[in-house]
């Protein structure tokens, strides 16, 4: 008589359910390591900054950014040892190259703009807690500041644009995003209530300036775009030696900002309008 094989244990269901949610959390938590190694860029992070800002252990953070770079998600310089995004995100991201259809609509306005001002002009996004750079266009001056490239991503409030966005929350919704990521600002320099003065004045002015830009010697001033029922979706900032964007300079700059904004609005409207209606 063959040996009777052993019966397999049932898993309980409050078992099952914990493993699941134990999943969904090592997915989040993935998710959030990734986020973080997008914000160095070519330059990359180093793993005692992604524990710092995550409030993962060093260990936790060790292990995910193990199986990461397993899946080439994330790739480790050998002479600095900091990690930056892998060659398999990039390929992933080309199977949606339509994703920010806001791109697309506003780059014609953004050549208009720096055709008028003569200086680099970026569009930005938020994406969950942060501000993502989607677009910059070069202007005609001979010294354009390249304060940030396209895809650089930053938290909010660290960076005029990023002030611009969480002005167009409801006040709530901004005062937890900036309080979620005061370790992120803190490490970037900014403190989260000053973050939340300057979205106050931003609520105010309708735009934000900086005298002292991200880059020494440079000035930088946001506006919002907003879609057809006034909320914001985008901002578009401007960039430049602070010579150009003094504030003598700065005020006819931004009315050459709100009015492309304006125009932007206006032709979300329009292909609103001719989209057909779901029946």
């Amino acid at each position: 008589m063959s040996p009777r094989k052993p019966m397999a244990t049932p898993v309980a269901p409050a078992d099952e359910h914990a493993g699941a949610s134990a999943g969904v959390q090592s997915i989040q938590r993935a998710m959030a390591v990734l986020r973080l190694v997008a914000c160095g860029m070519e330059q990359g992070v180093r793993i005692s900054d992604i524990a710092a800002m995550s409030g993962l252990s060093h260990s936790t953070v060790h292990r995910l950014l193990k199986v990461l770079v397993q899946e080439s998600a994330v790739e480790q310089d050998p002479q600095t040892r900091r990690y930056r995004i892998g060659p398999e995100m990039s390929l992933l991201g080309l199977a949606r190259t339509n994703r920010f259809p806001i791109k697309t609509i506003a780059q014609p306005y953004l050549h208009a703009l720096v055709e008028q001002i003569g200086d680099v002009a970026f569009l930005s996004v938020r994406h969950g807690a942060d501000s993502v750079c989607i677009g910059r266009t070069l202007g005609h001056h001979a010294i354009q500041v390249l304060s940030i490239e396209e895809g650089a991503r930053r938290p909010l409030g660290a960076s005029v644009s990023g002030v611009v966005l969480l002005a167009g929350m409801e006040q709530d919704l901004s005062e937890r995003i900036t309080q979620s990521n005061a370790v992120r600002l803190e490490r970037s320099g900014f403190l989260a209530s000053t973050v939340l003065d300057k979205v106050r004045a931003a609520r105010q002015a309708g735009f934000v300036y900086a005298q002292d830009g991200v880059m020494p010697g440079t000035s930088a001033v946001a506006v919002p775009v907003r879609d057809p029922r006034g909320q914001v979706v985008a901002a578009i900032s401007v960039a430049a030696l602070n010579t150009r964007l003094d504030r003598k300079r700065m005020p006819a700059v931004r009315s050459c900002m709100l009015e492309q904004s304006s125009m932007i609005t206006r032709r979300l409207a329009q292909l609103e309008k001719a989209r057909p209606r779901q029946a």
